[in-house]
């Protein structure tokens, strides 16, 4: 992640009362989060479900569902096969 990245989170942190590790995204789940994202894009041929899928997959880890078991299912969904 970059720096503007950071300063967001540091913000939105500040703003809610979270502390900012429990925004941290590590490096792995960046990637994971950035391929899933892509692949809703172009399996679903329209780039506005990146957003809204990852945002569905944050309600899942806020529920306690982690990454390493919401993103196969949508890697499954990959018809392209990147």
């Amino acid at each position: 992640m970059n720096d503007w990245m950071h300063d967001v989170i540091d913000s939105l942190a500040e703003r809610t009362g979270l502390d900012p590790a429990s925004l941290a995204i590590s490096p792995d789940d960046a990637r994971t989060i950035l391929d899933v994202a892509r692949i809703a894009a172009h399996a679903s041929g329209a780039r506005t479900n990146a957003p809204l899928l990852c945002y569905a997959l944050g309600f899942a880890a806020a529920r306690g569902v982690p990454l390493a078991a919401t993103a196969p299912v949508v890697r499954e969904r990959d018809a392209g096969g990147e």
